[in-house]
């Protein structure tokens, strides 16, 4: 596994804040010290040290969220607005898989398995998702071809495949 990516697992940083400590020779492996952004460890071999501090592997964690309204979906936030992250109790660095708009509720997932994310997320998995949304108006015919056809969410092409009415 690339070293970066194993400090990123194992809860040292993300992947491109480690980069940046392997470039500033701040990682070692097996007492050497890496500046090679391609270096592959091996997690049951190698002893992989941060300013000389031995790392260790950091169980995955996964936590289930009924995101509130005013919450915004990321790790951290420039605004100073609070973070889902915020809300979950634990020490461990955890981000979420997916996102949520500031003022849309619903459940959301925060880990540390960045394979679990990927999966997850990559649209050619598949997963479905389903929405619920309050109009202010009535929705017309031509808003639900058009929601059928195509629309784009989070700057992909989406579509719909199941438009419910909740009184019909």
């Amino acid at each position: 596994m690339r070293l970066n990516k194993y400090l990123s697992e194992c809860g040292v940083a993300s992947r491109r804040k480690a980069e940046e400590f392997i470039k500033e020779g701040r990682i070692s492996v097996n007492r050497e010290i890496v500046i090679d952004l391609a270096f592959q460890v091996d997690p049951s071999k190698d002893d992989v040290r941060f300013d000389g501090e031995k790392v260790k592997g950091e169980d995955k964690v996964y936590f289930i969220l009924n995101k509130p309204k005013g919450v915004i979906t990321s790790t951290k936030d420039e605004q100073k607005r609070k973070t889902v992250v915020d809300l979950i109790p634990t020490k461990r660095t955890v981000f979420p898989v997916g996102r949520l708009d500031f003022n849309t509720t619903g459940v959301l997932l925060l880990t540390n398995d960045g394979d679990f994310s990927n999966y997850i997320t990559h649209p050619s998995n598949k997963f479905p998702r389903e929405y619920v949304a309050t109009l202010h108006r009535s929705l017309e015919r031509k808003d639900r071809e058009q929601l059928a056809k195509n629309i784009v969410l989070d700057g992909r092409n989406s579509r719909f495949t199941e438009i419910e009415h909740p009184n019909k």
